[in-house]
């Protein structure tokens, strides 16, 4: 049996080792994190809705009319009223005929994969692609080729040889420690002319762009022929859980037929679906969230470029800054935190080497006061800026 100790200390010395942290709070800009008072600026919850009360309020009421788990899969005895009803307004919400919920995300993004690709097909995968993406991939068994990112005449180049099989584009539509946008137009048309799938896993676009939040597929103006297989999570924007993938009749039905990480799961608890629903009305109500939001961004990007740091070219609430090195990033995360302030330093090899970072998330729930708190902060972050 081969030892474990050694791998984990060289991680601790190459800082590369992760810590779990223990919160004691809801989620909201100030966190009770270990203990301590923390003015939280790493989370995804975009529009602020995770501790909204009617979110609450409607996941109490669900938990009573259907208690607190589901009980079984969706095709067993787990498929409720509340699960249904989600559905039809993901549905109608994304512009597509169907919707089919999922537990995860990482778990939707497997299923629809290994769903519709097998050993003779080819899916093609920007560089820079969620994990769950990446890992769908090797589930399918399909031949698995990346393309750099954002470069669509790479990709062309690479579906040019491409004569038998299925093909499948996947992308991030907000690329998750970038926070930059897929080039889903261009990406459309040339998976129109090869007749080849195209996946966007939309987890940090839903809610925040488009009309209404509906993401970065219709803030391209794309609709349902240009983007068949759209995956969206419901922990980000929408502040509760779980995920699903939106699509033709055809399309969910075969992934209710042949996606495994579907078929063999345990259904989201109903009350979860019904806080859901209620998030998704704040989302399509509450334009205000998204406005303030914008105007959030556009002052941090401002303020974060004349104070000279390297700042990566992001127009969403995701604003990586880059140190470099893994310890240059761990030290700017605990001179902030000194601060308390909380911004989480993302090291190799969720980000390729020389490119760790701060990953600052800003969200709805932030005021304009904790912004200037956080940017004083930067101001005074120790060490050379990388160039």
């Amino acid at each position: 049996m081969k030892p474990l100790q050694p791998e984990l200390e060289r991680r601790r010395k190459a800082h590369l080792y992760r810590r779990r942290r223990v919160l004691d709070s809801p989620q909201g800009p100030l966190l009770t994190v270990d203990g301590r008072e923390l003015l939280s600026f790493c989370s995804n919850d975009y529009l602020g809705l995770a501790n909204h009360p009617r979110v609450i309020e409607a996941m109490q009421q669900g938990a009573r009319r259907y208690g607190a788990g589901s009980g079984s899969a969706h095709l067993v005895s787990g498929h409720s009223t509340a699960h249904h009803a989600l559905e039809e307004e993901l549905a109608e919400f994304t512009g597509r005929e169907r919707a089919l919920l999922y537990s995860t995300g990482y778990m939707a993004n497997q299923g629809v994969i290994a769903a519709l690709l097998g050993r003779d097909d080819t899916l093609y995968q920007d560089r820079l692609n969620h994990a769950s993406l990446i890992d769908g991939g090797v589930l399918s068994r399909a031949r698995l080729k990346r393309f750099r990112h954002n470069d669509v005449a790479h990709l062309e180049r690479q579906m040019a040889g491409q004569r038998d099989g299925e093909a499948m584009v996947a992308v991030d539509g907000v690329f998750s420690m970038d926070g930059d946008l897929a080039a889903l137009p261009e990406l459309a048309s040339s998976c129109a002319r090869q007749g080849a799938w195209l996946l966007v896993d939309d987890a940090h676009g839903l809610g925040v762009l488009g009309r209404e939040g509906r993401g970065s597929v219709d803030h391209f103006g794309l609709g349902q022929d240009e983007v068949p297989l759209l995956m969206g999570t419901l922990g980000k924007a929408l502040g509760s859980f779980g995920a699903f993938v939106a699509g033709s009749e055809a399309l969910i039905e075969t992934l209710i037929q042949q996606s495994r990480s579907y078929i063999y799961t345990t259904a989201l608890p109903p009350a979860v679906a019904e806080a859901t629903r209620a998030s998704l009305r704040l989302v399509r109500s509450e334009g205000e969230r998204r406005e303030h939001l914008q105007r959030l961004i556009d002052r941090f990007r401002r303020e974060v470029q004349r104070l000279g740091l390297s700042l990566m070219d992001s127009p969403t609430a995701i604003q990586p800054i880059l140190a470099g090195s893994s310890e240059q990033a761990l030290a700017w995360s605990r001179a902030l935190e000194a601060r308390d302030i909380l911004v989480t330093a993302i090291r190799p090899p969720t980000v390729p080497e020389g490119s760790a970072r701060l990953r600052v998330t800003l969200s709805a729930s932030h005021s304009m006061a904790q912004l200037e708190r956080l940017l004083e902060a930067l101001a005074g972050l120790p060490g050379e800026v990388p160039a």
